[in-house]
């Protein structure tokens, strides 16, 4: 389950980035799409890990979170994005996407659990 969600994710990132143009250099694509997948690791963590059994199989945390999500989000495009802003002489910027992509991440993954958590609260038991 996790090798066939990762396959999916890591097909949908790739389709993704090919999509949005590179534009000015800076690496746009794997920062929207690592904090798109950190917000739906949230949703998906309450979903499937705080339901209590009521939202769903219990391969879908390994199938959506762990291999969907994993293969969606990119932690190595992300290293390789810092270092080739470093090599083109980009000495602010660099730091800048580097925090800017964690800070991202952070709130996406905190706003998409809160939001869900929330929504979950007024679904009938």
């Amino acid at each position: 389950m996790i090798a066939a969600g990762g396959a999916a994710g890591a097909l949908t990132r790739y389709a993704i980035t090919l999509a949005l143009p590179p534009g000015d250099g800076f690496p746009w694509a794997t920062l929207m799409v690592n904090a798109a997948g950190s917000a739906l690791i949230g949703v998906v963590m309450v979903l499937v890990g705080e339901g209590r059994g009521r939202w769903g199989h219990p391969l879908a945390r390994p199938f959506a979170g762990v291999g969907v999500l994993g293969g969606f989000t990119t932690f190595s495009a992300y290293a390789m994005d810092f270092r080739e802003l470093l090599a083109r002489g980009e000495q602010w910027i660099a730091p800048a996407y580097a925090g800017g992509t964690v800070l991202a991440c952070f709130t996406a993954v905190w706003a998409g659990t809160a939001l869900t958590r929330a929504f979950v609260r007024r679904i009938p038991r």
